[in-house]
């Protein structure tokens, strides 16, 4: 259930703050681009995460520096531009799992604080 929200929450806040850091830092206006590239990045992030959300910060460190390469494939702007997108989708992602946790619908775990 972690993985269906965590995918979810993702997808929907990856692909709105993906198409408002398009949108501000690459002038992009095309919202069903920045919607799928936030599907991508969530399977992305949690397949990254599965596989190394583990290791203590650099498994996160890691799954963003992905998440990074992704948006750098999909965006024209090079790689600052696509560290300042992917940033912004990253930090609301954080900011609404956060919200969910203390809400009760997802643990605090969920965003990597262990036995929370």
């Amino acid at each position: 259930m972690v993985f269906v929200t965590l995918f979810v929450v993702s997808l929907l806040t990856g692909g709105l703050e993906i198409y408002a850091g398009a949108r501000l830092v690459v002038g992009e206006k095309d919202p069903v681009h920045a919607i799928v590239t936030g599907l991508i990045g969530a399977v992305v992030w949690i397949v990254g995460g599965a596989l190394f959300g583990w290791i203590p910060l650099l498994g996160q460190l890691l799954v963003l520096f992905v998440y990074t390469w992704l948006v750098n494939r999909r965006y024209p702007g090079g790689w600052a531009d696509a560290s300042k997108i992917a940033l912004i989708a990253w930090l609301v992602t954080l900011l609404v799992l956060s919200v969910l946790a203390a809400l009760g619908f997802v643990t605090y775990e969920t965003i990597g604080v262990p036995f929370a």
